[in-house]
């Protein structure tokens, strides 16, 4: 496979859910060395980001990222991806070799107010959802953990978009590889359109 070395830059738009989820539930799926940040007493924060980007990114494809908590690691805060899926195998390379991030094939339908990921006869999950009509310019950054072979990293993303809150509807099918989660009814959905977007390469913070 063929992919870009780091950072990579990516244009288009996405959609983002933040879910209050069980730590108890949760913990099994995120390493011992890494704490998970209590937003609400027995609960942390989860995410599903879906995204599409377009021509004018360093690879073009659709992306469905999971994120079951918030976590932190010697005073740093950060994400901790536990899926993520994509329809670009150069994608899915360098996101295991660069970031270490366990990317799967999958297919995507992406609709004006809906959403399905499959993988193969498996529906992961579909989203409704409402378009957006307006939107603050904003920057934002944020951080996510990985391993790769035995070294904990992190690695950073700078946003920027028109952001904007929307409605949605978001299922996940009990069969699906991430249902043990717990994510239910989204308490917050946002949209970033315009988004301009640099994932920037890891740092080894664990060997």
């Amino acid at each position: 496979m063929l992919y870009p070395q780091a950072p990579w830059t990516l244009q288009g738009y996405a959609i983002q859910t933040l879910h209050l989820v069980n730590i108890d539930r949760v913990r099994p799926l995120i390493p011992s060395e890494l704490e998970i940040i209590s937003v609400w007493p027995g609960k942390t924060l989860g995410s599903v980001y879906l995204s599409n980007y377009k021509p004018g990114s360093v690879l073009e494809y659709n992306e469905l990222i999971i994120v079951p908590a918030l976590v932190h690691y010697q005073r740093k805060i950060g994400a901790w991806i536990s899926h993520i899926y994509v329809d670009n195998g150069d994608s899915v390379a360098g996101g295991r070799e660069i970031w270490g991030l366990p990317k799967e094939l999958a297919e995507f339908t992406l609709e004006q107010e809906y959403a399905t990921v499959h993988q193969g006869n498996q529906k992961l999950c579909s989203f409704n959802y409402n378009q957006q009509s307006w939107g603050w310019p904003m920057q934002l950054s944020a951080s996510a953990f990985s391993t790769k072979g035995t070294d904990l990293l992190i690695f950073s993303a700078e946003f920027k978009s028109l952001l904007g809150l929307i409605g949605s509807q978001l299922k996940i099918p009990a069969t699906s590889p991430f249902s043990e989660i717990g994510l239910g009814r989204p308490w917050l959905t946002v949209r970033h359109q315009q988004m301009n977007l640099r994932v920037n390469a890891p740092k080894v913070l664990m060997k």
